[in-house]
């Protein structure tokens, strides 16, 4: 008889590694494009919710046991209705960059975070540090989109090179794209790091005597 972990093709190595993927994704694409528009934030920012809640999705199907499917459908939830949204094109406006990504900030990370938590206080290690971690880092990006960065706009000049303006979502996408950068890190790091094997539940009596 096989058993769950072993049957499985896709397995939490694999969730971590694709959510690596296209949080860089969307880190390139903001890098080096040189128009941080709203339009062009949110239509990174489309492209890389839908693919997390695509990810979240699978996770909650193949990977997570019953019982521990809230937190992956929640957050596959929270994801794809924010991609959705931010895939309007005729929506792609500043106020909609910051109230979509803030809502997918705040919401998204709070639920990775308390899933964490939960998860550490049941006994489970796969997992929990990467919830925690990324939960913060998600929570800190929504606080810092809460800054008064909409009507921002300060000109400056290079010398041979003209006149200039940054402007508040120009710092907003820039924050999202670092954001991106950061859990693409982390989670290939954490994807690839060898790990110690879950423990194997001991059998019930009613096991041990079939």
């Amino acid at each position: 008889m096989t058993t769950p972990s072993s049957a499985r093709a896709f397995d939490a190595r694999h969730v971590q590694l694709a959510r690596a993927l296209f949080a860089a994704l969307a880190a390139t694409m903001i890098t080096f494009s040189g128009d941080h528009s709203a339009a062009l934030g949110l239509s990174v920012f489309s492209g890389f919710a839908l693919a997390t809640g695509l990810v979240f999705g699978l996770s909650a199907w193949l990977v997570s046991p019953a019982g521990q499917r809230v937190t992956p459908v929640l957050l596959a939830v929270v994801s794809v209705l924010a991609g959705l949204v931010a895939s309007v094109t005729t929506w792609r406006t500043t106020g909609l960059f910051f109230g979509v990504v803030v809502a997918w900030a705040l919401l998204s990370g709070l639920v990775e975070l308390i899933g964490a938590i939960r998860d550490r206080k049941a006994g489970r290690t796969a997992g929990v540090r990467d919830g925690v971690l990324i939960g913060i880092v998600t929570l800190v990006l929504g606080a810092a989109l809460l800054l008064p960065f909409q009507q921002y706009a300060l000109d400056y000049s290079i010398a041979g090179a003209g006149s200039f303006t940054l402007t508040g979502i120009t710092i907003a996408v820039g924050l999202f794209g670092g954001y991106a950068a950061v859990v693409a890190v982390f989670l290939a790091i954490a994807g690839f790091s060898p790990r110690r094997p879950e423990p194997v539940p001991a059998a019930s009596p009613e096991e041990a005597a079939s």
